[in-house]
Order: C-alpha cells, then sequence, then structure tokens
C-alpha cells in the first residue's frame, strides 16, 4: 500500500506559462546534496535513497513506484512536496 504525505512549500515557479518549467528537487537524506533537474522532460528515476520530492515547476508532477514511470503514484501539485518510497520510483512531468 503506497501512503504519501502532501506538503505545501514557497515555490519560485513563475505563473507565466511561457515561461521556464522550473525545477524538481529531490532530498534523500541529510549527508548528500539535493538532486535537482531543471526543466525535466520525460521519466526521470528518482535516486536510490530519495525521500521526498518538491515540485518547484509550474506544472503537475506525477510519482511512479517503478523506475519506468509506468506504475502511477501520486500527482504533486505545483508548489508541493511529497514523500517518496527509496529504491526504484521516477516521475515525470506534465503538460
Amino acid at each position: 500500500m503506497l501512503f504519501a504525505l502532501v506538503f505545501a512549500v514557497e515555490s519560485s515557479a513563475s505563473a507565466d506559462p511561457a515561461a521556464d518549467t522550473g525545477r524538481v528537487v529531490v532530498f534523500s537524506s541529510e549527508t548528500q546534496a539535493l538532486d535537482t533537474w531543471d526543466d525535466p522532460e520525460g521519466c526521470r528515476r528518482l535516486p536510490v535513497a530519495a525521500h521526498v520530492l518538491v515540485n518547484e515547476t509550474d506544472r503537475v508532477v506525477d510519482t511512479y513506484a517503478d523506475p519506468f514511470c509506468t506504475t502511477p503514484g501520486v500527482s504533486v501539485q505545483p508548489g508541493y512536496g511529497t514523500h517518496v518510497a527509496p529504491g526504484t520510483g521516477s516521475f515525470s512531468v506534465g503538460e
């Protein structure tokens, strides 16, 4: 069973649809630097130790329970985040 906690974060993403998409930020642990994807496109595999994903884009980010974006997880609205299961997850940015 997949549980997710969604929380609000301050976002720097622009509301202008012609602007850059923004970025997706992933926290893995206190001993690792944040992973960031600027203007991500397509299916992106999450780091093995991924713990929290933050959507700083202006579009919905969909998470998946597998590395190939085939098993749906949580949809994360712009300016929000979610916990992600470590190991085999992935994400894509909606259009």
